[in-house]
Formats: structure tokens, sequence, C-alpha cells
């Protein structure tokens, strides 16, 4: 990275996609142009996801149904994995099942524990159809669970139970972002 610019130097921060919007419970179809469109669209969902602190965005996030996710992410090591991949497929999730927090651009200063494997791979392409297959540990393994997710219409908060999804869907309730359906 060095040797050529940041990511989402040259991108516009777009506004998020938040809970409630149909987009996000809507699976992504897969990305069949791989030409300028689909850099300047990585190149946004790095400025956005840089702008608004997060560490992995998914292209229905800024509401764009392709199956697309950037991510800057540290695993639990704290050694930083930074990417894209485009067409992901999660291949393995594997290991020990994890509760820990979890929070979302698209629900954003909310939180909940959530379980997720401590392992996981995706496979897919990069912007210029180059295959690429990303390992995931820790923290790093939930950031490609929960960007996967979001392409297959899927937030952490479907993946709450009882009382845990009580709990936040009260809070999205109070959020002073959330816009009663």
């Amino acid at each position: 990275m060095r040797h050529g610019s940041l990511p989402g130097v040259h991108g516009r921060v777009r506004p998020l996609t938040l809970l409630g919007d149909p987009v996000l419970h809507t699976p992504c179809g897969d990305v069949t142009d791989f030409g300028p469109e689909l850099a300047d669209l990585v190149e946004d969902l790095f400025a956005t996801m840089y702008a608004a602190q997060g560490v992995g965005l998914a292209a229905n996030q800024i509401g764009v149904p392709l199956r697309v996710f950037v991510f800057d992410c540290p695993d639990d090591e704290e050694v930083r994995h930074l990417g894209h991949v485009v067409n992901p497929r999660p291949v393995v999730t594997d290991g020990v099942v994890v509760r820990g927090p979890e929070g979302c651009l698209s629900l954003p200063g909310l939180e909940a524990g959530t379980e997720r494997y401590d392992h996981a791979v995706v496979e897919g392409v990069t912007v210029t159809g180059e295959p690429v297959t990303v390992h995931g540990t820790g923290f790093f393994a939930r950031c490609l669970q929960h960007e996967s997710d979001h392409l297959d219409g899927t937030v952490y908060a479907d993946r709450l139970a009882g009382r845990r999804h009580r709990k936040l869907m009260r809070q999205v309730a109070r959020a002073s972002w959330h816009r009663p359906g």
C-alpha cells in the first residue's frame, strides 16, 4: 500500500443505509461488470467506512444491492487486515463459537453480544476479477461473517433471540436515527 494511494482517498462518502431499509434484508446480486463503476464503488465503500469509523462495510449498507464488501479490521493479535472482496462466498466457518459484542454502521451506536465462529474463510475476487481468499480468526473472523451476512440480507440483530433481541430492538426504537415503519 505504501506505493499506491490509500483505499478510499478518491472515494466519496455516501449516506449509510439504516436498519428498517428493505435493502438490508434483501440478498444482494452478484457483480457481473468489472469496469470503472465497480472500482468507484469500492473506493466509496472505503471512504464511507473510514468516515463512519467502521472496520467493514457491505455495498447494501450504502444502498447498492451488489455482493461487495471492504474491510480494515484487526484480528485478536492486533494484526491489521485491509482489503475488499467481490462476490464473496463463505467457504469455512468453524472453530469455537464465541459470543462477543457486535455493532454495525447500519445500527449506529448500538451493540449486542452475538455468537460467531472464531475462524472464517471467504473466497471471491478482487475489483479486477483476480481470485482472492481471505482467512480470518478472532475479531476479524467476526467481521468476515458479519459482512457476508449483510450481502445475504441478514443483519446481526437477526442472529439474536430472546432477551438479547428484545433489548436491542428496544434500543433501536429509542435511537435518534430510527424512523418507525
